[in-house]
């Protein structure tokens, strides 16, 4: 929860009438200490599939970053109500992980836009804007890289310094030549309506 109460907060819906889901302990107490106050709704959620929610419950569901089941938003959307995601792609940083981790796999490959968009399809909603976008994203340090590999081992599994330091090296000669690393980040996103 970063900076998710703070952009909800920013939205000015009435409290009583809101509510949010969050699966990781720490950010669930934060979410309690910070939102319950307000009145807005804290769930805890344990799986995608089942969330605490009865059937046609919202009209408007806003998802950033946070994995979804397609039929169960749709379970608790009401007919005519909006799903708003954005996401990080399964492609995010492929090349950085492929440069770092020997025989790299992405963990989640087809989650992409065009994947997405069929699920919700199936679903029943109607997609009333969607968009892709595969920006860059520099490193003027190696010492920046490794740390950020460190903290998001999803897309580094096993990264350390010294697993990859030989990659590393490579990688700081890079910097003093052109001045930076580049990789590639993946985003998208999508607004979809209920229909049925």
């Amino acid at each position: 929860m970063e900076d998710g109460a703070e952009f909800l907060l920013t939205l000015n819906h009435p409290y009583k009438l809101t509510a949010i889901t969050e699966s990781y302990e720490p950010n669930v107490r934060l979410c309690e200490e910070k939102l319950s106050l307000l009145g807005i709704e804290v769930k805890q959620v344990y799986k995608d599939e089942k969330l605490p929610f009865l059937d046609k419950y919202f009209d408007i569901i806003i998802n950033r970053h946070e994995s979804f089941c397609a039929c169960e938003v749709s379970r608790i959307l009401k007919e005519g109500g909006y799903f708003i995601t954005q996401q990080v792609g399964g492609k995010n940083n492929f090349d950085l992980s492929t440069r770092l981790i020997n025989d790299f796999q992405p963990k989640f490959p087809e989650h992409d836009l065009k994947n997405n968009v069929v699920q919700l399809k199936a679903a029943g909603f109607e997609m009333i804007k969607t968009e892709e976008s595969f920006p860059t994203i520099r490193f003027y340090d190696v010492g920046a890289l490794a740390y950020f590999a460190k903290i998001i081992e999803w897309e580094f599994p096993g990264f350390s310094v010294e697993t990859c330091f030989r990659q590393l090296h490579e990688m700081q000669k890079e910097v003093e030549k052109n001045k930076y690393i580049e990789g590639t980040e993946h985003r998208f996103l999508i607004v979809a309506r209920k229909c049925k």
